[in-house]
């Protein structure tokens, strides 16, 4: 599987669609982005049953912002549309692949009660 390019019209649907969705937000000027983008389409074409999502982050300014980019390449991992990773940096090959099998192994059931703790702890405001 090729990676796709992802909008701002099509990044929600996208990682919400459950599974593994991974997204590198990237710039055709970025050095380590060069770097890392063989990599990455590397990685989507083993691993066919997880979504590889680009955001070419000068086309798409305002999707970037809204998800809070600061530094290029960042890559982030979504499960069943639940944020589970993000860093910024170009990652080698086997840190992509460490990437993966973390992801596969979340036990999202704890995930997603520990997402509803936090809320349960979250001050409220007066």
């Amino acid at each position: 599987m090729t990676t796709q390019p992802l909008t701002i019209d099509t990044f929600e649907s996208t990682i919400t669609d459950g599974g593994i969705v991974l997204v590198d937000f990237w710039a055709s000027w970025c050095g380590p982005c060069r770097q890392f983008a063989p990599v990455y389409a590397a990685a989507s074409e083993e691993h066919q049953d997880i979504v590889f999502g680009s955001v070419d982050t000068e086309a798409e300014q305002e999707l970037a912002g809204a998800v809070g980019i600061t530094s290029i390449p960042t890559l982030m991992a979504f499960r069943d549309g639940i944020l589970v990773f993000s860093q910024p940096g170009a990652l080698p090959a086997s840190g992509l692949e460490q990437v993966i099998s973390a992801v596969r192994e979340l036990d999202m059931d704890r995930v997603r009660s520990e997402i509803e703790q936090q809320k349960q702890d979250a001050p409220t405001g007066a």
